[in-house]
């Protein structure tokens, strides 16, 4: 029975993880399309969140029907980034890539993408992608112009004032070697329910040794889902500033803090203002909590390379960050 329990003789060459979370509508789509990139060496470990719909039952099919599914499942819901690391625990592939529930495969992408890092032999490879909002496609880049060819993540992460290689965070655009999660780089922050990629790609910038970019095309980007964290302003969105505390407490212990700090601060700032301009979408003791939340993250923040990097905005967010930043923080929330 296919996909019934792991074959101890079977040499995996990529693990393919796939957080589902009450996506009933969107999992015949994704699961199709993972058929559509099946081989008799890959692995997909569909792990289900704690679902309530009927997300279950169409994984259990897909753990009868999909060569190589694996079925992995929370007794508690527990959010992606520790959905993905449930599958991280179990993945023995050479290779591991990742997609969210509601993205779908170009059918042969995986099998071409796989070619392309072992031709390469570079730790990870960032891809382009498609984004759907209702029937319109985007292709989105990877900011990064060199194609093809092995370099230093790190040179990837800079400059400071431009859209680069760590703000297009999106883990299911690329592909990851097994070093990179032998050596701990590839798991997320457990519990973060936003915003999980953020320390996630700066921690794989900052200590793997090479990767590449391609302009492979085969992700699909589910944009505008209505249960998507991204669209509903409750308190787990606030889980960003979580995620962005760990990239300043991080980065500011990197050999090349001076160098990396300002465009980690930047960033967090980016991120508040962009929060604070639809502040409305968020309920009125969630709009506090932010505000509140957001000032006090400013105070935590190294103070000079704040300044430096409010002096390099726009009017428009610097203006708005700098009343933030005179706000009195409460006792609660100030640690």
């Amino acid at each position: 029975m296919p996909g019934a329990g792991p074959n101890v003789t079977r040499v995996v060459k990529l693990s393919v993880i796939v957080p589902f979370y009450n996506v009933q509508t969107y999992a015949p789509d994704t699961l199709k399309s993972l058929a559509a990139n099946s081989r008799e060496d890959f692995e997909f470990l569909l792990v289900d969140d704690c679902s309530r719909d009927e997300t279950p039952q169409i994984l259990a099919r897909a753990g009868r029907e999909l060569p190589g599914a694996r079925v992995l499942r929370h007794e508690k819901n527990g959010g992606l980034a520790t959905a993905r690391n449930t599958g991280l625990d179990a993945a023995r592939g050479e290779y591991v890539t990742f997609l969210d529930g509601d993205d779908w495969l170009e059918p042969g992408y995986l099998p071409e993408l796989l070619g392309v890092i072992e031709e390469l032999g570079c730790d990870f490879v960032r891809t382009d992608h498609v984004q759907c909002t209702a029937k319109a496609r985007t292709v989105h880049r990877v900011p990064h112009g060199r194609r093809g060819v092995v370099m230093d993540p790190r040179a990837a992460i800079l400059p400071t004032d431009r859209s680069t290689s760590v703000d297009y965070a999106y883990a299911w655009a690329g592909i990851y070697h097994r070093r990179l999660l032998d050596a701990g780089v590839l798991h997320f922050r457990d519990g973060l329910r936003t915003a999980e990629d953020r320390p996630w790609i700066w921690r794989l910038h900052r200590e793997a040794e090479s990767m590449a970019v391609t302009g492979l095309l085969g992700v699909f980007y589910r944009r505008g889902v209505a249960s998507s964290l991204t669209q509903i302003g409750d308190v787990r969105q606030l889980d960003f500033i979580r995620a962005f505390d760990q990239v300043i407490e991080e980065t500011a212990q990197d050999r090349d803090a001076h160098l990396l700090l300002p465009k980690a601060v930047r960033t967090y700032c980016a991120i508040i203002s962009h929060h604070l301009g639809s502040i409305e979408r968020f309920e009125p003791p969630v709009a506090r909590k932010l505000r509140a939340m957001s000032a006090a993250a400013m105070k935590r923040m190294p103070q000079d390379v704040l300044k430096d990097a409010l002096d390099s905005m726009d009017v428009q967010r610097a203006s708005r960050l700098r009343r933030l930043r005179r706000r009195p923080v409460p006792a609660e929330v100030a640690a």
